[in-house]
């Protein structure tokens, strides 16, 4: 089986790769950036085989002719430029170009090749201000109302492929996926919202103090379990929707992560700011978005994450000190 996989050198999109080479498969990864070095030595070690193109998926001649060259079966689109309110101001025309025309033109390439399905990666930062609510986000019940302008690229991103792949006759199917964290997450120069657990893992490991703007609870999604809920929709041999959440299904707190990190780092500290004291791990929104409910998820494909915060504490660690990162 080959899977092509736009945006391959970024956080989800690493971690995808290897679960893929890991099964003994191969992987074409299209990216603007080459995978980091400690990327390329761990795949090394794995069966399957990784081929790493650089390209720009705004460059829809460039995906046609590696996707015609490798012939692919499958096709999951992750490549995103995920955008603070400063990189907004300055490239909100590029924001668009990469989520947007990146993705139709992936999809119209994939068309053009022969591929039999296709994963769109899109993102919970569609459902928007819907989170304030104190409900859980349904994938058709819950209104998209997208803030930011990755928010909106991405909810017009899910429209656009949706249309493009029905007037190809393509199957493609949508995954929301929730809040990541884990390994491979870095500052790769298009993620400019790290995650406020790594945010947090990195000040305990160089023993300084985290200053929490709140306790911040939600359900935090181990990468591990996102790979797990992609495969889940790229696998299922039948789905009767087109979009799912891809959700942990509980929920817990960065402070409940301070607290384990406390016991593993002594040197550590962390407190919730109080009065007028700035934080110094940034939530990036005011408030604690609604958890995604993966129900759907689960009774279509059988996904159950492996990961609550115990298990994935445990598995960062090791990884982080296996890879030496």
């Amino acid at each position: 089986m080959t899977t092509f996989i736009t945006g391959s050198s970024g956080f989800v999109g690493l971690a995808l790769v290897e679960r893929l080479l890991a099964a003994g498969e191969t992987v074409i990864g299209f990216d603007r950036s080459a995978p980091r070095a400690q990327a390329l030595q761990a795949f090394a070690a794995l069966p399957g085989c990784f081929v790493a193109l650089t390209g720009d998926v705004r460059d829809g001649n460039a995906l046609r002719e590696a996707l015609r060259t490798h012939r692919p079966s499958r096709l999951v689109t992750l490549a995103a430029i995920t955008a603070d309110a400063q990189r907004e101001r300055q490239m909100p025309q590029t924001i668009f170009e990469v989520n947007v025309g990146g993705v139709l033109a992936a999809i119209a390439a994939a068309a053009d090749a022969g591929v039999e399905r296709i994963l769109h990666g899109s993102s919970g930062s569609a459902y928007g201000l819907s989170g304030r609510a104190p409900h859980q986000l349904v994938e058709d019940i819950t209104p998209l109302l997208p803030e930011g302008l990755y928010g909106i690229s991405k909810r017009a991103a899910e429209e656009a492929a949706l249309r493009l792949s029905a007037l190809h006759g393509v199957p493609l199917v949508i995954g929301r996926l929730g809040t990541c964290f884990g390994p491979w997450e870095a500052d790769s120069g298009v993620r400019d919202t790290l995650s406020a657990p790594l945010q947090v893992l990195s000040k305990a490991r160089r023993g300084e103090t985290a200053v929490l703007p709140r306790a911040g609870r939600r359900d935090w999604l181990y990468v591990r379990d996102a790979v797990s809920a992609l495969l889940a929709l790229l696998e299922a041999p039948h789905l009767s929707r087109s979009v799912y959440n891809l959700a942990a299904g509980f929920e817990w707190s960065v402070a409940d992560l301070c607290e384990r990190l406390a016991r593993r780092y002594p040197a550590f500290t962390w407190r919730i700011a109080q009065h007028d004291e700035a934080s110094n791990i940034d939530y990036f929104a005011d408030y604690d978005r609604a958890s995604m409910d993966n129900t759907r998820l689960v009774a279509d494909t059988g996904f159950a994450p492996l990961f609550d915060l115990a298990e994935a504490e445990a598995d960062f660690h090791h990884w982080i000190t296996a890879l030496g990162a």
